[in-house]
């Protein structure tokens, strides 16, 4: 079992400059760096894309804890927005929220969590936990052939 981060490209208006920020020793008024905002041992310091990771690997876990060896050998990986978005939204379907890879000799099998539409699909902030869980949760029934419910008996029970 292992997490991988797909897109994980540097921005393309990145700026050149020649040192970064961290490395600079002063700011723009000559009074130095201040510190950090956040420790990082503090919750608050991790991005949204990886706080989405978290609740991936907690979802990926307890299915672990419940199928254990029977999706050891399945990668899950994390993407920010399923390839070809721009025909989807073109034609009005609707984004898929993962994608499932079946096993081939020398690859192992993937299921990949969109984190946007992950996201878009969460009407509140304190429902997304249940989403992305309720997301890998379908996709790796795919994989395996079972209904979400026989995968794991809490699916669909937080939402509508």
């Amino acid at each position: 079992m292992s997490i991988r981060i797909a897109n994980a490209v540097p921005a393309a208006g990145a700026s050149a400059v020649a040192r970064p920020f961290g490395k600079r020793r002063r700011n723009r008024h000559g009074r130095g760096l201040r510190g950090e905002l956040l420790p990082a041992h503090l919750p608050g310091n991790r991005t949204r894309s990886e706080r989405f990771e978290d609740l991936v690997l907690d979802s990926v876990e307890r299915l672990q804890y419940l199928w254990g060896e029977r999706i050891d050998a399945v990668e899950f990986l994390v993407a920010d927005i399923p390839p070809g978005l721009e025909e989807l939204v073109a034609s009005r379907s609707p984004a898929p929220l993962g994608n499932v890879v079946r096993a081939r000799p020398g690859a192992p099998a993937v299921v990949t969590i969109y984190r946007k539409p992950v996201e878009a699909e969460a009407r509140i902030k304190a429902e997304l936990p249940e989403v992305v869980h309720d997301v890998v949760v379908e996709q790796t029934a795919e994989l395996l052939g079972m209904s979400p419910e026989a995968v794991d008996p809490t699916y669909g029970r937080t939402r509508p």
